[in-house]
């Protein structure tokens, strides 16, 4: 039994109706993109001169506090403002409306100068769909070459260690490019070690040559060869035999991550409460800190007091406590959440004494606030501040005392912001209508591996043979 759908026909002026509203939707769209690209260009000029160092992390991290948009949004746009600085080609085409924000955010993924105006052509002739189609095939013909040469470096690295005939150990090899890269620091590294205790032994020798010189001795110089020092091919070799003695000495494995990171810091009770008090901030190597740096780390930390006498020697040491106790800490963490920074939503941090203990202030759930170790030296040291306001809310102050709200104003718009964009356009010469960012596709079948094959530069990317393929292409 045969089954008929009735068919409904819309009357003409409908028809015409909901072509127009159709016209003003591609129209207005047109403006959307032009404006984004100057938006683009707004983006790139603030991240590059970092106007967003002041309280944050990065430009996407600003965006997201300043502008309201998604963390992975706001990422998205500050990478295709990067990369439209070197696709001059890409970004003009967003500017006059012919392409749309989502075909060049696809495009930037893997366009270079060299295959910027293939792919112009690609965004022209297809819709948004094929565009991301293509993107799709091109990145993956990308992976499986990276992937291939990858595999192959990692095939190809090798060791041999070996005598030779003179009773010499003979090393050569080659390292994969990260496993190469820790080498060449871990050998720099033993080699400034090796130089600083060269340096020390000279000193001590030089002082015990001039203390045992007598007077009537002779005070001509002493003649010295300036090749006697080391090649830089004997520093590496002597770097890699102290790197192979500390590791036999302290054992293959490097400890656990606390035992490795823990710093010691000595800083006296008067510095913590004034830094304008005279009295040692310092690390356990005598490397001085500040005392705002000794305030930050003593904000969430294990803390001894020790007690002097007026000769400096200790008379009596307390017992290892907790800044803020673990049970005080879990609750700040559960109502925190995370940073309270306004803007930033890192998870995990340190906790934060609003008015530090050192001062009077109490380690109470009330005095404490969650700061993100960025944010948290942006407070101690680089002039920020926090504060409760009345309510009991914190408040944020910029270094030069402005307010940082939580959440910034509104910015204020024209009465018709969909006229003053038209208006702005139309002053800059752009001519938008609802035919601007059409693509010129017909309806073809878009044949992704062909496209692929024709556009990618690749060498050794595989061609179909022309049975696979009996059907024109469609140059989408």
């Amino acid at each position: 039994m045969d089954t008929y759908l009735p068919v409904t026909v819309a009357p003409p002026k409908a028809v015409e109706e909901a072509a127009h509203l159709g016209n003003q939707i591609a129209e207005l769209a047109a403006h959307v993109d032009a404006a984004t690209a100057r938006l683009l260009d707004l983006i790139r000029e603030f991240d590059a001169r970092r106007g967003w160092s002041e309280g944050f992390r990065s430009c996407a991290e600003w965006l997201t506090w300043r502008v309201g948009i998604d963390p992975g949004a706001a990422r998205e746009k500050v990478r295709v403002a990067r990369a439209l600085a070197i696709l001059p080609k890409l970004a003009m085409a967003l500017a006059r409306g012919e392409l749309s924000y989502a075909k060049v955010r696809a495009l930037t993924r893997i366009a270079t100068p060299e295959t910027e105006e293939r792919l112009l052509g690609v965004g022209r002739a297809g819709t948004a769909a094929h565009v991301e189609r293509i993107v799709r095939g091109w990145r993956h013909v990308d992976r499986q070459a990276e992937a291939r040469e990858t595999a192959r470096q990692h095939a190809s690295r090798e060791l041999h260690v070996h005598h030779d005939g003179g009773g010499m150990v003979v090393v050569r090899g080659r390292l994969t490019p990260e496993v190469g890269a820790l080498l060449m620091k871990a050998l720099a590294a033993a080699g400034e070690a090796l130089y600083q205790r060269a340096r020390g032994e000279s000193v001590t020798t030089r002082l015990v040559e001039d203390s045992a010189a007598q007077p009537g001795d002779s005070e001509e110089p002493v003649a010295r060869n300036s090749d006697e020092g080391p090649s830089a091919a004997q520093r590496r070799a002597d770097a890699l035999a102290l790197l192979a003695e500390a590791a036999l000495h302290h054992g293959i494995d490097p400890g656990t991550a606390g035992e490795r990171y823990q710093v010691v810091v000595h800083v006296d009770a008067p510095v913590l409460a004034d830094a304008e008090q005279a009295g040692e901030s310092a690390l356990e190597d005598g490397s001085r800190v500040s005392a705002e740096t000794s305030r930050r780390l003593a904000c969430d930390a294990t803390r001894v007091v020790m007690r002097h006498d007026e000769d400096g020697r200790v008379v009596e040491v307390g017992a290892r406590t907790r800044t803020i106790p673990p049970a005080l800490r879990r609750a700040l963490q559960h109502r925190d959440r995370h940073c309270r920074f306004p803007g930033c939503n890192v998870a995990f941090g340190e906790g934060h004494h609003v008015r530090h203990w050192a001062q009077g202030g109490p380690t109470m759930l009330s005095n404490l606030a969650v700061l993100c170790r960025r944010h948290h030296r942006a407070v101690h040291e680089e002039g920020f501040r926090v504060d409760h306001a009345p309510g009991g809310s914190l408040r944020f102050w910029r270094p030069d005392g402005r307010p940082l709200p939580q959440v910034p104003p509104p910015v204020r718009l024209p009465d018709d912001p969909v006229q003053a964009l038209r208006d702005r356009h139309e002053a800059d010469g752009l001519q938008l209508d609802a035919r601007t960012g059409r693509p010129s596709w017909l309806g073809e079948r878009l044949d992704v591996v062909w496209a692929i094959d024709v556009l990618h530069p690749l060498p050794g990317v595989p061609h179909r043979p022309a049975a696979q393929n009996p059907r024109p292409p469609t140059r989408c």
